[in-house]
């Protein structure tokens, strides 16, 4: 019964999508303007660093408490699933008629709560690489191939990987049009300075 509500609140939090509601406040429909992706990157190219960087730190939000809710109710493997289910929400988010964004800070809010350190070398990485490369979707990538490896070399094992993996596996799908773009030379940059 535990497990089920977790799931179901770490799906509702994920639904609950900022980089909707954020330029919403701002009087901007997000699915309007840029790549129409309800994403950071789009609201940073869109309305500038400070929305981006508030909607990216709310969607980490999400998938930490997603986290922690399923750790503290039940376990650390369910903690992970809670997590995915976070994922899910944000990408297929029932608030905002299943048109979400990509999940990456979700899914990296989540490895905060679950494993901190790795989850603190994830999103320097990330950032490190959005700077030197100005291409926020090969840095996700890059984290999300990163995903399931790290959460091994910290211990975790069978189901949490699981769980992490159709976590990174979902997201990775979610960006198979940035993949395309960056094969075709026609990614989209974020500026970071």
């Amino acid at each position: 019964m535990e497990t089920g509500i977790a799931l179901v609140i770490g799906y509702l939090l994920g639904s609950i999508d900022s980089g909707v509601i954020v330029p919403r406040l701002m009087g901007i429909d997000i699915y309007a303007h840029g790549s129409g992706n309800p994403g950071a990157s789009n609201v940073m190219r869109t309305l500038g660093k400070k929305a981006g960087a508030a909607v990216m730190l709310a969607d980490a939000v999400k998938g930490a408490l997603a986290a922690g809710i399923g750790s503290w109710m039940v376990s650390d493997v369910v903690g992970f699933w809670a997590a995915f289910a976070a994922v899910v929400g944000h990408v297929f988010p029932v608030w905002h008629r299943f048109r979400g964004g990509r999940g990456v800070a979700t899914a990296i809010g989540a490895v905060l709560w679950l494993e901190p350190w790795f989850g603190l070398v994830l999103a320097l990485g990330w950032a490190a690489t959005v700077v030197i490369t100005k291409t926020a979707s090969i840095a996700s990538l890059g984290a999300m191939l990163l995903y399931v490896p790290g959460y091994a070399l910290f211990g975790r094992r069978g189901w949490e990987l699981v769980a992490a993996g159709l976590t990174a596996a979902l997201v990775i799908v979610r960006h198979a049009p940035n993949i395309r773009r960056l094969i075709s030379g026609g990614e989209q940059t974020v500026e970071t300075i």
